[in-house]
């Protein structure tokens, strides 16, 4: 079963949607018991960091997403709420990847919106997918590089596009509105083995 949490956060359906698009059936609940089984664990996001992680910790979701062993995938706000904390909101975050998350400084328009390459790719989430690809941001915050990243990005400065460490997996772009390439990263992430 793939799961996508609900939580208070935009952009859900969407990414429904993409799955939809490669074949696969999926729930989406915010229910701790139904979270935990999921084979796969997908949680989106367009929102901000403090009320989405109040919204996990009051359901107990927080524990559920840290104690998987199964791949689990953050996008966009996911990813930054798998970091250790985040400027938005002076947040704790999940503390996953030991990156943090800050806003952009205003040297050019914020948020960081539209089509961007990635760059220096790495691991099995970008298999089959070329150096430089362009792939679609919508966000004001941004991971910093660190030991975790696995695709880079350059806008205002450069950030993480994408994280990993053992099983999750995190893209700050959204994967199901970038076309051919989003998908291909989406099915590399529904091809990877369960633990």
């Amino acid at each position: 079963m793939i799961a996508i949490v609900k939580y208070n956060a935009g952009n859900i359906r969407s990414v429904e949607n993409a799955l939809k698009r490669l074949g696969v059936d999926c729930v989406i609940s915010d229910d701790p018991e139904v979270l935990s089984k999921a084979e796969k664990l997908i949680l989106p996001g367009v929102g901000e960091a403090s009320s989405a992680m109040a919204y996990l910790r009051e359901r107990g979701l927080d524990q559920v997403i840290k104690e998987r062993i199964k791949p689990t995938l953050g996008i966009c706000l996911g990813l930054q709420l798998f970091c250790a904390r985040s400027e938005e909101g002076n947040t704790e975050c999940l503390g996953i990847f030991p990156e943090a998350v800050k806003r952009f400084p205003p040297k050019e328009k914020v948020p960081h919106m539209g089509w961007n390459e990635l760059t220096a790719l790495k691991g099995p989430l970008f298999e089959g997918v070329q150096a430089n690809s362009d792939v679609y941001f919508v966000h004001s915050f941004y991971a910093e590089s660190g030991p975790d990243t696995v695709a880079a990005c350059d806008y205002i400065l450069p950030f993480s596009a994408a994280l990993s460490k053992g099983n999750f997996y995190a893209t700050q772009f959204h994967p199901e509105k970038s076309a051919d390439v989003g998908e291909q990263i989406l099915a590399n992430f529904l091809k990877l083995p369960a633990v």
